[in-house]
């Protein structure tokens, strides 16, 4: 993958489980009406806008991480967290250029 680009896959999961099993001569039923549906689609999980973050980014967000540590400030601390992962909303906001 060449160094500066980003990921973009959006992946989604289904499921599907096996119909339970019967007895020897069982069957599920002469109508397809009376067979069970054993489809189930796992809800959709809306994740946090992700951005590839760069080796600058997660040393700032390391160095952001110590600072918080070590002055007990929890908030600062997970805000480098959050900029070590991509996650700190950097490029969200889009602005426009000129005017």
């Amino acid at each position: 993958m060449p160094l500066l680009t980003t990921r973009r896959h959006h992946h989604t999961t289904t499921t599907t489980t096996a119909p339970r099993r019967r007895g020897f001569f069982g069957r599920y039923g002469a109508t397809p009406r009376s067979r069970p549906v054993h489809t189930t689609h796992t809800p959709v999980v809306h994740h946090h806008q992700k951005r590839h973050a760069t080796i600058g980014d997660k040393i700032s967000g390391a160095f952001l991480k110590l600072k918080g540590t070590l002055t007990g400030r929890p908030g600062q601390k997970a805000a480098g967290t959050r900029r070590m992962h991509g996650t700190d909303g950097r490029g969200s906001h889009r602005r426009r250029r000129f005017f």
